[in-house]
């Protein structure tokens, strides 16, 4: 009897090493060279592939993947029909999604999305430029652009539609935003036909639990202490907590033990606080998955 196996598509190129520490972080050990079309995966049950982001929402429609995760601005671009199963909140950098800005030279007298009616615009979104133009009632020349986009204004073309997570690109290059046309996160996407078999679904739905279980567990850290049990108020109005903290007796009479999750950021903080409240023996430690 042959093995399931689903069939998915990552992204190479800027999102691959953030999406491959994520599904580290899920559990899942993905080798092989940073070139390589098939990487090898430890679980048998799937088959990656690493494709550029652009391509996947297309491969995943017409069958030849089952599922993919893609930007939603590929999936807008490419007028893909797929099935949206989750958006992951990560990007390139940060947490935060990338953006697709409408950008001119710093001295350009162009100030709105009207100013660029006649003008000439390269961008690697074709589709998603001449639409979001056409919402706004303007005609302009949209031509693609095959890379370094943000070199080829003003001598070449009057603006540019670009992608940026930080916007440091641009100011490097003496850019102005204009407008956001478009916000994106990944997507997990699935093919329909794929969706309909039971196991697929099933394997899918369970690895984006912990894809988003490894999402949630960013920039979070596990918190134990003991304290006497009589200091146990005082400390609880205190400690902020995803859900309410657990709260454990000790073998010890008159002792309980105190665990919680919290937000990495505020720990060192609140670890001299507890202290004063009586808390003894904290333990900080790092989290892989928070499944809500």
């Amino acid at each position: 009897m042959n093995q399931p196996c689903l069939r998915i598509g990552l992204p190479s190129g800027s999102l691959q090493d953030s999406t491959l520490d994520l599904f580290a972080k899920a559990g899942y050990q993905i080798t092989g060279s940073k070139r390589s079309y098939k990487p090898a995966i430890d679980d048998p049950e799937l088959e990656v592939r690493l494709l550029r982001a652009q391509e996947i929402s297309r491969y995943v429609e017409h069958g030849y993947l089952d599922c993919g995760i893609t930007g939603k601005d590929w999936i807008e671009e490419n007028n893909s029909e797929v099935e949206l199963i989750a958006r992951l909140e990560y990007s390139k950098a940060t947490s935060g999604p990338t953006r697709w800005v409408l950008v001119v030279p710093q001295g350009s007298p162009i100030q709105s999305v009207e100013d660029v009616q006649g003008k000439r615009i390269a961008t690697e979104a074709v589709g998603l430029t001449t639409r979001f133009l056409e919402s706004r009632g303007v005609k302009a020349v949209v031509e693609f652009s095959w890379g370094s986009t943000e070199v080829k204004v003003p001598e070449l073309v009057d603006a540019i539609v670009d992608i940026t997570e930080t916007g440091t690109s641009l100011v490097a290059n003496n850019l102005r935003i204009v407008e956001v046309i478009t916000e994106s996160y990944p997507q997990v996407v699935a093919n329909h036909d794929s969706m309909k078999d039971a196991w697929k679904k099933s394997k899918l739905e369970r690895l984006v639990l912990l894809l988003q279980g490894a999402l949630n567990a960013r920039n979070k850290v596990g918190l134990k202490m003991n304290l006497e049990d009589y200091k146990l108020a005082n400390l609880l109005q205190r400690l902020p907590a995803l859900r309410n903290p657990t709260v454990s007796p000790l073998a010890q009479a008159g002792w309980v033990a105190v665990e919680t999750v919290i937000d990495e950021r505020v720990v060192r903080e609140i670890i001299p606080e507890l202290k004063e409240l009586g808390a003894e023996g904290i333990i900080e430690y790092p989290l892989n998955k928070v499944v809500y």
